[in-house]
């Protein structure tokens, strides 16, 4: 009889669970700024929703759409904020305009690389100062890193850039600090969404662009329209990208479904940062082989006028905005103590 009971019991506990969970289920309708057909830009959130649902047993649901359908790419913190939507996916550099600190939370120049940088985030400051940033902004948002990927191309040319007068007077698309940089050296910079680039270039409204990987750029066929391709992306070592749900929302979601969010998400940026380090070679290998492509290497004279350049832009805005000042010299402060390790650990580069 005894054996019965505890057999009972057992069966009304395994039987009442789903029944708590299916009172705390919760919906996010994230619209994204980068379209899931972009591997490793776009393509990390639809996982990210297929894992909530799995690992939630279909109490955490995400919608994901697609750049535009819901809300602008330049919108979604707002419109997070404000509660017309509960979540949204996109990348901290976007409120540069509104934040100056933001873009150190997304791509710095000659900043860490992917690694370096989620140190930083999970075991240094990075993470209390990003969502401190957020906070003392006024935006009612709760902040996950949620995808990373590893460094960019700098820029795709429709001639070579041999020295720093090459640049002077092009219109170029340009994102975040680096931005800052370029437009010192004398290129009229402006930031557009993925989609609207190649019709910039094709109807000349731009000279140039930057945008990302060499996987994801060509599924935007810069290669058809300007032919040189230059590395190394000085200017985004690494770009991290964020998963903002609106913090009333956050708040009031149980602490089980925030567990999944957060280890979803930290689970994509490995997953991101593999998939965008395993599909780069084969883009390189086609541009050249079959596109016409001339993949160029910055000179040294280059590379030492964007570093210098941007130790002008950083120290610019440090001395402009208390709390840009305060995440860059963290972020310093950790680097510097990452620097011993990088030194002595990891073979040099060839």
């Amino acid at each position: 009889m005894k054996t019965t009971l505890t057999s009972i019991a057992v069966a009304a506990s395994l039987l009442a669970a789903p029944v708590a969970h299916a009172a705390d289920k919760l919906l996010l309708k994230t619209p994204i700024a980068f379209s899931t057909a972009l591997p490793g830009l776009g393509s990390p959130i639809p996982r990210v929703a297929e894992q909530l649902d799995l690992m939630s047993g279909g109490t955490l649901k995400m919608k994901v759409y697609e750049p535009g359908k819901l809300v602008p790419p330049f919108e979604i913190l707002d419109a997070v904020s404000s509660g017309k939507i509960n979540s949204g996916y996109t990348t901290a550099g976007y409120w540069a305009g509104k934040i100056p600190a933001a873009p150190l939370f997304s791509a710095v120049p000659f900043g860490p690389e992917a690694g370096e940088y989620m140190a930083w985030l999970y075991y240094g400051n990075g993470m209390s100062l990003y969502q401190e940033m957020y906070d003392q902004a006024g935006f009612n948002v709760h902040v996950i890193p949620c995808a990373i990927i590893a460094p960019e191309t700098s820029g795709w040319f429709a001639n070579e850039i041999n020295s720093p007068e090459d640049l002077n007077g092009l219109k170029m698309r340009f994102f975040g600090l680096g931005g800052q940089v370029m437009q010192k050296l004398g290129v009229a910079t402006s930031l557009l969404p993925g989609g609207e680039i190649f019709p910039a270039l094709e109807k000349g409204a731009i000279d140039a662009t930057e945008f990302s990987m060499p996987a994801i750029d060509a599924r935007l066929g810069f290669h058809k329209l300007v032919k040189y391709n230059y590395f190394p992306g000085w200017h985004q070592q690494a770009t991290v990208f964020e998963l903002m749900i609106n913090k009333d929302v956050w708040n009031e979601t149980s602490d089980q479904h925030k567990a999944i969010i957060e280890n979803a998400c930290k689970a994509s940026m490995a997953d991101s940062f593999a998939e965008g380090e395993a599909i780069q070679h084969a883009a390189l290998l086609d541009n050249v082989e079959n596109n016409g492509v001339h993949i160029k290497q910055w000179n040294d004279e280059m590379l030492t006028i964007f570093r210098t350049t941007w130790e002008e832009v950083a120290a610019e805005q440090a001395a402009n905005d208390e709390f840009f000042a305060r995440v860059l010299a963290d972020m310093t402060e950790f680097r510097d103590g990452y620097a011993v390790w990088k030194e002595n650990a990891f073979l040099p580069r060839k």
